[in-house]
């Protein structure tokens, strides 16, 4: 038995294909097929849009697939949210679908757009957001390059932002946040209830979670005497408790931790001065918690 799993085309391929590398898979694509291959011999991947990803899961031409929560929403594809999986290409974090305005334009709120004109890949949820409001305005498919529409072919625009930078550059200015989106593991609801199927994602949401919380981590082992034990600990934030054990010679302790990568290089020299030796630090691809 297979598990037929669907892996994003375009813009999160590379995160998502980076992602199982760090959860133990191996996954390698090419241009010219969209079958990547796996070294695990139970998963059989595709890839596919994440815009249709939802809507192939759901009708079972995938067991499983990752996309967005926003094309899922988008599609009202009934499937099984197996995992949250907070990441995107540029950083991992969510991203806003946000309406945006020309900075010189007088829209102020999503109120201001009644009889406008809308652009945007999201229709059916930008749809869904100007009825919660009572506002009528004609919601154009853009095929991409959203940002340039304003004004000339459109009077304002719903877009997917990380930064908003791009839309500064475009000089739009964000009206209202119309949802925020992150990037989700779904599963077919027939193929949820196959135990192999489902025992397969829950192995695969674990190592994939691990991977997520390993990112931005690293590993750190250093030996103390007891008598400066109390004085590192001061310096060492944690995970949770770091892991203290005797060494051959009783004067002497280990410790093991786990801090935020960002934080080394000031942490390292204070430890080295409370009395801290034999310093290493090491990187982690999972913590599974």
């Amino acid at each position: 038995m297979k598990l037929k799993l669907g892996i994003p085309k375009g813009s999160l391929e590379n995160a998502t294909v980076d992602l199982f590398r760090r959860a133990g898979f191996n996954i390698t694509t090419s241009s010219r097929s969209y079958f990547p291959s796996i070294d695990d011999p139970e998963i059989e991947c595709m890839l596919i849009r994440a815009q249709e990803m939802a809507r192939y899961v759901e009708d079972g031409v995938l067991d499983a697939g990752l996309t967005g929560r926003d094309w899922v929403e988008e599609n009202e594809a009934d499937v099984v949210n197996v995992a949250d999986l907070i990441y995107a290409k540029q950083s991992f974090g969510k991203v806003r679908w946000v309406l945006a305005a020309p900075e010189a334009s007088p829209f102020q709120r999503v109120q201001d757009l009644q009889g406008k004109i809308i652009a945007t890949e999201l229709v059916g949820t930008t749809k869904r957001y100007l009825a919660k409001f009572g506002v009528t305005a004609k919601v154009e498919f853009s095929w991409g390059a959203t940002e340039v529409k304003p004004p000339v072919l459109a009077d304002a625009i719903v877009e997917v932002t990380e930064t908003g930078s791009s839309l500064r550059a475009n000089k739009l200015r964000i009206l209202e946040t119309v949802m925020e989106s992150n990037t989700q593991l779904v599963a077919n609801k027939e193929a949820w209830k196959d135990e192999w199927k489902r025992h397969k994602l829950e192995d695969i949401r674990m190592l994939l979670e691990g991977a997520m919380n390993a990112l931005g981590k690293v590993g750190l082992m250093l030996n103390v005497r007891k008598q400066d034990l109390s004085a590192v600990l001061g310096e060492l934030p944690a995970l949770k408790n770091p892991t203290i054990s005797h060494l051959s010679d009783e004067d002497w302790l280990a410790v093991n931790t786990i801090l935020d990568e960002s934080t080394v290089r000031s942490i390292l020299p204070r430890l080295k001065k409370a009395g801290a030796q034999g310093i290493v630090e090491y990187p982690l691809n999972k913590i599974v918690m």
